[in-house]
C-alpha cells in the first residue's frame, strides 16, 4: 500500500467523523415535508465539504513540503557518509603509507648500522689478524701489557666502552663478527677423498686456533701478575715517602691524599680562614702575627696605665722623710715634680725589660728556625741516601 492510498482512506475516514458530528438529529416528525429545511441541510452538508476539502488540501501541501526537505535531509545525509567514508579511506590509506615509509626508514637505518658494525669488525679483526703476526714474526721480547689509550672524542678507552655495551650489542656484535669469521661449507658434490682432505684441514684449522687461544690466555696471566708486581711495588714506594715525611704509611697508598692538619683537634672555635691563610702561618707567619699580638697588648696596657687616676700624697706636716740636716724645706710644687719624675724612671725601667724580653725570644725564635733547618738538611741526606740504595738494588 503506498503513502497516497493511506493518506486517502485516512481523509475519506475524517470526513465521514465530521459528517456523522455534525449531522443533526431528526426526529421521524422532522423533514420529510418541509423542503426548506432539507434545502438549509444540503447547503450546510455542501459547505462543510467545502471547508474539509480546503483543509485537506492545505494539510496535503504542508505534508509534501515536509517530504520534500525530508528527502533533501536523506540526501545530503547520504552524501556526507560517502565524502566522510572517502576521506577516512583516504586517512587510513595516508596512514599506512607513513608506517610503511617508518618502517623501511627503520629497516634500512638497521641495515646501515650492521653495515657500518661489520666494515668496523672487520678491520678490527684484520688488525687483530696483523699484530698476532707480527706477535709471531717478531723474535726480540718487547713489554708484554700496552696502555690503552684514551679516545679522544668521548673520553672513554675502548675496554671501558666495551664493557658500557649491553648484553644485547654484545650479542649482536657477535653474530656479526662470526658471520665472516665462520666461512659455510661448500661440500656439495664432494666424494669421500676430498670429504676426508676436508675434514683434516678443519682439524688442523681447530689445533691452531686452540693454540692461538692458549697463548692469549697465558700472555694475559703474565700481564695479570706484572700489573700486580708494579702495583705492589708502587704501594712500597709510597710507604716508603709517606715515612719520610712523617706520615701515617697507608697515607699515600689510598684513592685520595691525606688531609693537612692546620689546626688543633682541640680547637672548639669554627675556623674561617682560607687553606691559603692555613699554609702562610704554618710556613712563619706565625711570628709576625704573635708580635702583633705583643704589640697590641702593650699599647694597650700602656694607654690604660697612663690614663690611670692619680692621687696625691698626703701633705706632710712633719719634718720630710730622709731629709739630712742643713737641708732647707722642700716647696709644695716640687713634690708632684718629683713624684712625676719618679713614675717616668718606672715607665722606662719596664719599656727596657720588655725589649730585654723580645731579644731573648726573637734569639730563641732564630736558635729553634736554625735547628728545624739542620733536622731538614739531615732528612734530606737520609733521602738521598736511600734513593741511591733503592737504585743500586734495582
Amino acid at each position: 500500500m503506498s503513502d497516497d492510498e493511506e493518506y486517502t482512506s485516512e481523509e475519506e475516514e475524517v470526513v465521514e467523523e465530521t459528517r456523522e458530528e455534525t449531522k443533526p438529529p431528526q426526529t421521524p416528525a422532522e423533514g420529510e415535508g418541509d423542503p426548506e429545511f432539507i434545502k438549509r441541510q444540503d447547503q450546510k452538508r455542501s459547505d462543510l465539504d467545502e471547508q474539509l476539502k480546503e483543509y485537506i488540501s492545505e494539510w496535503r501541501k504542508q505534508r509534501s513540503k515536509e517530504e520534500d526537505e525530508l528527502k533533501k535531509l536523506k540526501e545530503k545525509q547520504a552524501k556526507r557518509k560517502i565524502s566522510r567514508a572517502e576521506e577516512e579511506q583516504k586517512m587510513a590509506q595516508r596512514k599506512k603509507e607513513e608506517e610503511e615509509r617508518r618502517v623501511r626508514e627503520a629497516e634500512e637505518k638497521k641495515q646501515r648500522e650492521i653495515e657500518e658494525k661489520r666494515m668496523r669488525l672487520e678491520e678490527a679483526e684484520k688488525k687483530r689478524q696483523a699484530m698476532l703476526q707480527a706477535m709471531k714474526d717478531k723474535d726480540k721480547k718487547g713489554p708484554n701489557f700496552t696502555i690503552a689509550k684514551k679516545d679522544a672524542g668521548l673520553g672513554l678507552s675502548s675496554a671501558a666502552m666495551e664493557r658500557n655495551k649491553t648484553k644485547e650489542q654484545l650479542e649482536e656484535e657477535k653474530k656479526i663478527s662470526l658471520s665472516f669469521r665462520i666461512k659455510p661449507l661448500a661440500i656439495e658434490g664432494f666424494g669421500e677423498s676430498k670429504l676426508r682432505e676436508k675434514a683434516q684441514e678443519l682439524w688442523e684449522l681447530i689445533v691452531k686456533l686452540e693454540t692461538e687461544k692458549y697463548d692469549l690466555e697465558e700472555r694475559q696471566k703474565r700481564q695479570d701478575y706484572d700489573l700486580k708486581e708494579l702495583k705492589e711495588r708502587q704501594k712500597q714506594q709510597l710507604r716508603h715517602k709517606a715515612l719520610k715525611k712523617g706520615l701515617d704509611p697507608e697515607a699515600l697508598t689510598g684513592k685520595y691524599p691525606p688531609k693537612i692538619q692546620v689546626a688543633s683537634k682541640y680547637e672548639r672555635r669554627v675556623d674561617t680562614r682560607s687553606y691559603d691563610d692555613k699554609k702562610k702561618l704554618f710556613e712563619g707567619g706565625y711570628n709576625t702575627v704573635y708580635a702583633e699580638t705583643l704589640e697590641k697588648t702593650w699599647q694597650e696596657r700602656q694607654e690604660r696605665f697612663t690614663q690611670r687616676t692619680k692621687s696625691k700624697l698626703p701633705k706632710w706636716f712633719g719634718e720630710r722623710p730622709g731629709k739630712k740636716a742643713g737641708e732647707p724645706e722642700t716647696p709644695e710644687g716640687e713634690e708632684d715634680a718629683k713624684a712625676d719624675e719618679d713614675i717616668v724612671e718606672d715607665d722606662e725601667e719596664v719599656e727596657e725589660e720588655v725589649v730585654e724580653e723580645e731579644d731573648e725570644e726573637a734569639e730563641e725564635d732564630e736558635e729553634e728556625e736554625e735547628e728545624e733547618e739542620e733536622e731538614e738538611e739531615e732528612e734530606e741526606e737520609e733521602e738521598e741516601e736511600e734513593e741511591e740504595e733503592e737504585e743500586e738494588e734495582e
